[in-house]
């Protein structure tokens, strides 16, 4: 029997195929509490989904959750270039600095 660490024993019939697949994050999620949201999805995008949950040994709830994963980060990705840009409209960089760094890229930059 395989062993998961050295408090527990898993049974691997017991388990969907990607259950220890750290990229699916299944031991994460098990371990965090869920709640049940109900969404409503058109019939083609529920086959899509399900053809790729299929295609990739998962299901169909943990590409959603992906998906808002995906897209809450996104977002906060977009702010935190916002915010970003605002700061340099503020307090734009300095043009000497600008220029010594010009100058170093060109310097080190490989040849391609």
């Amino acid at each position: 029997m395989a062993t998961l660490d050295r408090r527990r024993t898993y049974r691997p019939h017991l388990y969907p195929r990607n259950f220890l697949d750290p990229g699916r994050h299944m031991l994460y999620h098990m371990a965090v509490g869920r709640r049940e949201v109900l969404v409503q999805l058109d019939d083609e995008l529920v086959e899509r989904l399900d053809r790729l949950a299929h295609a990739q040994g998962t299901s169909r709830s943990e590409l959603l959750r992906r998906g808002a994963a995906a897209v809450l980060d996104a977002s906060e990705q977009l702010e935190a270039d916002r915010v970003l840009q605002d700061a340099y409209r503020r307090v734009p960089q300095d043009p000497a600095l600008v220029a010594s760094a010009r100058r170093l890229a060109a310097e080190t930059a490989p040849e391609w």
